[in-house]
């Protein structure tokens, strides 16, 4: 396993991790997750990323039990809150009330003594900003966190959160988790220019386009059984792409020129994200062991930039390839 500093920060990442929102305590019990987690730790991952919100605090819990037995300090535990708990009108958004309490039950569900990247899942725009950043950076002076992020928030809004931390003297944020892969590069416009100018790096989800990128799914067929694409509770990210033969089509000629270059596609996809230095580390979802053992082969996996550039013609439909 490789390492990558998280930003212009101190402290290290593995670039492959293993995240929950669709899979631990949902689709995959506490038994199998332990099982996942604890086999990922053994091959060098060390960062595990959660939330409050994935199946209402329930993967949180799952997560805690499952990292019972690691030493604390070999983890780095990642968790959010922003959306809804509850139907009460402040368990939600990024008050100080909201934050506070959301990281005192991350803490409680989890069953750790403090969490080392709290992230804030979206932006909120009924809070003003210097309330978020004051108590988010108390809660980094009493210990309870170690660093802070953000998710999908624009590149406006994170210049605008990194200059309010600095007029406050506060904390700065470390991080931004956005959507990012070989069919959704848009964060490279903006996004990963104003990460490096203050210094956060990408924790990116959906690498493989929730599965589209690994080739499992053929043009004109129906989702293999057991697939995400063919459970209708977890594929409401993947249904227009599963629905896009020319797409499909694209993504089967790229998976051929991945495996002449001697990867496979999953690799492949994974190793392009992990080609921009702003990227400290993919997220990667896992429901058995192998698939942990698949994703791990991505780090440290380089090509130039010219096979970079052919593949990205591919899946423009560019017809001289």
């Amino acid at each position: 396993m490789n390492y990558r500093k998280l930003g212009r920060y101190g402290v290290r990442v593995s670039e492959i991790s293993v995240g929950g929102w669709l899979t631990h305590s949902r689709t995959v019990d506490d038994v199998l997750t332990s099982e996942i987690i604890n086999h990922a730790f053994d091959n060098g991952i060390n960062f595990f990323d959660t939330s409050d919100a994935y199946n209402r605090g329930e993967a949180e819990k799952s997560l805690g039990k499952a990292v019972k037995k690691i030493r604390r300090e070999d983890l780095f535990l990642a968790t959010k809150c922003y959306f809804p708990f509850s139907d009460a009108p402040n368990d939600r958004g990024l008050s100080r009330k909201h934050i506070f309490e959301s990281v005192h039950n991350s803490l409680k569900r989890m069953q750790v003594d403090y969490i080392d990247l709290q992230q804030f899942h979206r932006f909120d725009a009924e809070t003003p900003l210097d309330e978020t950043v004051h108590a988010i950076s108390d809660l980094v002076r009493q210990g309870k966190i170690l660093y802070w992020g953000v998710s999908e928030w624009s590149a406006a809004q994170i210049a605008d959160v990194c200059h309010v931390a600095k007029d406050l003297n506060a904390t700065l944020p470390v991080s931004n988790q956005p959507q990012y892969n070989m069919l959704h590069p848009n964060i490279e416009e903006s996004v990963i220019p104003i990460s490096e100018k203050f210094g956060l790096g990408q924790v990116v989800w959906s690498p493989l386009a929730q599965g589209i990128l690994t080739g499992k799914y053929l043009p004109g067929a129906e989702p293999p059984a057991g697939s995400r694409g063919a459970d209708k509770t977890s594929n409401q990210f993947m249904t227009s792409q599963l629905g896009d033969k020319g797409l499909l089509e694209k993504v089967q000629k790229l998976k051929k020129y991945a495996e002449s270059q001697g990867a496979s596609l999953p690799d492949f996809a994974l190793a392009w994200c992990l080609r921009k230095s702003n990227v400290s580390s993919v997220i990667t979802g896992a429901t058995k062991s192998e698939q942990v053992d698949q994703n791990i082969k991505a780090a440290g996996l380089t090509f130039s930039p010219e096979i970079w550039e052919k593949a990205e013609k591919i899946l423009s439909g560019d017809p001289s390839t």
